[in-house]
Parts: C-alpha cells; sequence; structure tokens
C-alpha cells in the first residue's frame, strides 16, 4: 500500500503531513534512544497510571508495604500513609508539570519525573502542598487565580524550589523521606 496517490490535493496533503510529521518528531529526539520513550507515546491517563505502577514496584522493592487505595481520594497505601502519585515526563522547556494536584484525603504526594536520562522524586506532605497552593508557590491549573479545584507544580530540576523534599530529587533521598512521612 506504499503508492504514491495520483490525486494531486491527496499527494500535496501527503507533502504537508510529512512536513508536519518531521517538525513533530524532531520535538522528540531528545528521547530517542531513552528508556522512557515509550511512555511520551502514551496517552495522559495511561501516563498516571504507569506512574502509579513504577511507584508502587520500586517501593515493594524498597520493602514498603503497598496497598491499591479503596477509594479514590489516593492511589496507594503505603506503609501507612495515604499517598496520590503524580508522574511528569520533561516538558521542552526543561521542567516538569505536576497535574491535576487536588485537596482530597492523602497524606504524601510522590512527584516522580521522568526525563530521558534521569529520573528525579519528590515527597511533600499534603500539609505542605495546601500551604504552596494558598501562596501562590504552586498555581491554579484551571480558572485562573479563581480556581480552586485543581493545582499543578512547575519544577525545574536544575533549580528546584528550595521547600521541594528532597532538594536534590534524588530517588534514594526522596524514598528516605517517604519512609519517614508514612510511618
Amino acid at each position: 500500500m506504499n503508492q504514491i496517490p495520483h490525486d494531486p490535493d491527496v499527494r500535496e496533503i501527503v507533502r504537508i503531513t510529512e512536513n508536519l510529521h518531521s517538525e513533530y518528531s524532531s520535538s522528540n529526539l531528545a528521547w530517542e534512544g531513552s528508556p522512557f520513550a515509550w511512555i511520551k507515546s502514551l496517552p495522559s491517563k495511561t501516563v498516571g497510571k504507569i506512574g502509579e505502577q513504577i511507584v508502587e514496584r520500586w517501593c515493594i522493592a524498597h520493602n514498603f508495604n503497598v496497598k491499591s487505595s479503596p477509594d479514590s481520594e489516593a492511589d496507594r497505601i503505603i506503609n501507612r500513609g495515604r499517598v496520590e502519585i503524580k508522574l511528569s515526563t520533561l516538558w521542552k522547556n526543561g521542567s516538569y508539570m505536576f497535574q491535576q494536584l487536588r485537596n482530597q484525603a492523602y497524606d504524601v504526594i510522590i512527584c516522580l519525573g521522568i526525563s530521558p536520562y534521569d529520573v528525579h522524586c519528590w515527597v511533600l506532605s499534603k500539609e505542605l502542598v495546601l500551604e504552596k497552593w494558598r501562596s501562590g508557590e504552586i498555581k491554579s491549573q484551571h480558572g485562573g487565580a479563581a480556581g480552586q479545584d485543581t493545582a499543578w507544580l512547575r519544577v525545574n530540576p536544575n533549580d528546584p524550589q528550595v521547600w521541594l523534599t528532597p532538594p536534590s530529587g534524588r530517588p534514594a533521598e526522596a524514598l528516605q523521606i517517604l519512609h519517614r512521612l508514612t510511618n
């Protein structure tokens, strides 16, 4: 079926889509060869589920007790803490955007950031997230300044906010904080 179309309008649209494809493909060159590149091609809802599975399996590998949450107010129960899990791949601007933060029934939020060849992780108490949202350091996601149902946290891994824990975003340090916050 690799035939060149005879219709000139179809050929023109084929040329246009080939040019667009190259423009879009070049934007993902940083991910070419990355062990995480496959995640970039998935819909955001699937990416969220994968984030939960990554964190669950990672925590189990480090001897945390992990169970599914009995309700939709948290993603997992880790040790004795109700945990919300957010995954972001690195955006073109060099930042992670952890989206759909809500004031729900969880104790801790894990923000897992995946770059082409690195991983960052921050573990934050719900109280800290709400405090930073009220102060404007975490921005409302919908409805501008009046939006109050969801927020998003933008993190540049090369210059993270001083209040993030761990400040370095290193996964080993994040596990230590998660252990402290869920026991």
